[in-house]
């Protein structure tokens, strides 16, 4: 009996300590790229900013290109509900991410999987994906929950870092970090289009609709918001033969 006992007890924690080695492994690659974008923002967002309120947004909202748009659309002075709508139009994939995170890890427990979707982002969705199969694994939850417990970590201790940087270094050199904020853009953007032209194109017209509407004197943040649900809905009728086909 206790020799059993011993040998389950081993293999537990061997079942665990794989998991856990795992998602360090296979989290690491985003922790990397995180960090350096992180660092982008939070010298960004210590221009309008407190380090503490840089911080706790990449705390509490953990999205990246929303979080770049909020601190450019607060330092330009756009109301709160203007800020909201933008970034909840922004963010609304997640949604669909996170319901196909639940599909995809049905033998996880419900208690396990509503935490583990608070932590979904591009990145960590895809690699959550591409191993689908770790759910079945008893100790499954472990190894999501360390992949993005560690890109969590890597981007609010970056932001924490961009924030210190950014109350050190010249403001000059601070502000030219807003160019990080149409890095972060294009870079969303490059690999979609490379897939379908189609889609530059709703983003070229999305930016012709901004423009016209900045330019009637419309404030900025709606300009953003409108524009983005023009852009939204060009994008159901110019996609919607590769759905057909």
């Amino acid at each position: 009996m206790q020799a059993n006992s011993a040998d389950n007890a081993s293999k537990v924690s061997s079942e665990l300590s794989n998991a856990v080695k795992a998602g360090l492994v296979k989290g690491f690659p985003i922790c990397l790229g995180y960090i350096p974008i992180a660092i982008a923002y939070g010298v960004l967002a210590a221009q309008t900013l407190s380090l503490f309120q840089l911080t706790a947004m990449s705390v509490l909202v953990f999205a990246g290109a929303s979080q770049f748009m909020g601190a450019k659309m607060i330092g330009a002075g756009n109301g709160l509900v203007e800020i909201v709508v933008a970034t909840f139009i922004l963010n609304f994939r997640h949604f669909v991410m996170s319901l196909s995170f639940m599909n995809k890890a049905r033998p996880i427990p419900l208690s396990w999987k509503v935490p583990l979707s608070l932590g979904l982002t591009d990145e960590t969705f895809a690699v959550s994906s591409l191993h689908g199969e770790e759910a079945k694994k008893p100790y499954g939850k472990v190894f999501f929950a360390t992949l993005m417990l560690l890109a969590y970590l890597a981007w609010v201790g970056g932001s924490l870092v961009g924030g210190l940087l950014g109350e050190l270094i010249p403001e000059q050199l601070s502000q030219s970090m807003n160019i990080a904020l149409y890095a972060m853009f294009i870079g969303l953007l490059v690999p979609s289009v490379k897939k379908e032209w189609r889609v530059g194109l709703i983003a070229i017209i999305s930016m012709i609709i901004n423009y016209a509407l900045i330019n009637l004197s419309l404030a900025d943040g709606w300009a953003i918001v409108i524009s983005t649900i023009m852009g939204g809905f060009l994008g159901i009728f110019l996609l919607k033969g590769d759905e057909d086909n």
